[in-house]
């Protein structure tokens, strides 16, 4: 007779012991147990360099959030809209997030829009970081908790007008990147010559070179014409997938398009809300949706968006070509949403020019350091990022006496406005 075998001491949580599963301390704020302390005592809009517009919430107990409410290009429309919501807002308890999100959505009569949504995002954001903060969590433990160790982030390359993209490909691969993502063209007319395309193709096969993934923004600047022209001479060099190839709206021309093509179709940083996303779900054109949480009312409707999404196996990456908190908000959403893909990150981004970028308002920029294309989980309460705000209202102050951000403008040899 054989002796008994001992049973195997595996457990699967210990395999995760160092991972997702790993115990995490909560340490709540004081403030948390006194009445009255996480009312709503202030709303403040900063706007800064490059293009940015940073929201500050602070409770009656001292508790300050964070959030960003940046539409590019539309900046005054937005704070406009934050001095009617922090009229509105002081005396709230930030913890009701949700009812705070449903009043400033619901009860305004006229709804949505990128302004409106915007200056929501702002607010929710930063009542998302208090919450965390109050609770001594970070964010995604409020989301659900942790679905995964990291999140994969992509680089920009190529500028506005792409050029010079394989040398900057080589740079994003130094800087741990293994995707980037590309503008696909420069200014293309509603009929143009097909060889108008031609250097597209050449572009994404020289950074795939590289050993790097790439993106193609299309940036809604191509019409049917050439959209469908340019996603036929595409699919044999395999991009990561096509961004925008139509404008936001036609939505069965997306479904046309999308029958006939296997590069995989993402968009949405033009689409603000649940309803707005709806439409391209139900007619199944779409492979991956890319909210803005700083255009899409911010954490609150960012995750909705995403699990309505899940449904229609359609993943999320959310689109960020902003500041840190915005790109630390997404984050938190990523790490807590199991069909999120990846996330865009600016660090080094076109746009971030005279001195500032991603991190310059950051004083702990290690949470963001980019290791074999991914950031590593993000374990601070609240955002998990730590902002100088000293600099930030020296810098606001500095940026109200300039002009403020606007996107180029494109015409045509007739002089005709063309798609940016």
């Amino acid at each position: 007779m054989t002796s008994p075998t001992t049973a195997p001491t595996a457990v699967p949580s210990r395999s995760y012991a160092s991972g997702i599963q790993r115990a995490f301390a909560c340490s709540p704020h004081p403030s948390s147990t006194v009445p009255g302390s996480t009312l709503i005592k202030t709303v403040e809009s900063f706007y800064v360099r490059p293009r940015w517009l940073f929201v500050r919430v602070e409770t009656v107990g001292g508790v300050v959030g964070w959030g960003e409410g940046t539409l590019e290009g539309h900046s005054e429309a937005v704070q406009g809209a934050l001095a009617d919501i922090a009229r509105r807002l002081v005396g709230w308890d930030a913890m009701h997030i949700e009812d705070i999100y449903t009043y400033l959505y619901r009860h305004r009569f006229y709804r949505g829009g990128g302004v409106l949504m915007s200056a929501m995002s702002g607010v929710d954001i930063a009542l998302w970081d208090i919450k965390g903060k109050l609770l001594g969590v970070p964010v995604w433990q409020l989301l659900g908790g942790a679905v995964r160790e990291r999140c994969q982030v992509y680089g920009w390359i190529g500028g506005d007008r792409p050029a010079d993209v394989l040398e900057q490909a080589k740079a994003r691969k130094t800087q741990g990147f293994t995707k980037v993502k590309m503008n696909a063209t420069e200014s293309v007319g509603w009929l143009d010559s097909p060889h108008a395309l031609d250097e597209t193709v050449s572009r994404l096969a020289a950074v795939k070179s590289v050993g790097v993934d790439a993106g193609l923004d299309f940036h809604g600047r191509l019409h049917k014409p050439m959209a469908k022209q340019l996603a036929a001479l595409l699919e044999p060099h395999r991009p990561l997938f096509i961004e925008e190839p139509l404008l936001p709206g036609q939505v069965p021309e997306l479904k046309d398009l999308y029958s006939k093509t296997t590069i995989p179709i993402a968009l949405g940083e033009r689409l603000f809300t649940r309803q707005d996303v709806r439409p391209y779900l139900e007619a199944g054109c779409i492979d991956i949706i890319q909210p803005d949480i700083a255009h899409a009312g911010g954490i609150s409707e960012t995750r909705k968006i995403a699990i309505m999404a899940e449904a229609y196996d359609v993943g999320v990456a959310p689109h960020c070509p902003l500041g840190p908190i915005a790109f630390a908000a997404s984050l938190q959403v990523g790490f807590a949403t199991p069909n999120f893909v990846i996330c865009e990150m600016s660090w080094g981004m076109h746009y971030n020019t005279g001195g500032f970028d991603l991190l310059t308002y950051v004083t702990n920029p290690d949470v963001f350091a980019v290791r074999d294309g991914h950031v590593d989980l993000l374990t601070a309460p609240g955002l998990g990022v730590e902002l100088n705000e000293k600099l930030i209202r020296a810098e606001a102050a500095a940026a109200a006496e300039l002009e403020p951000w606007s996107n180029p403008v494109f015409r045509g040899p007739d002089g005709s406005v063309r798609e940016w």
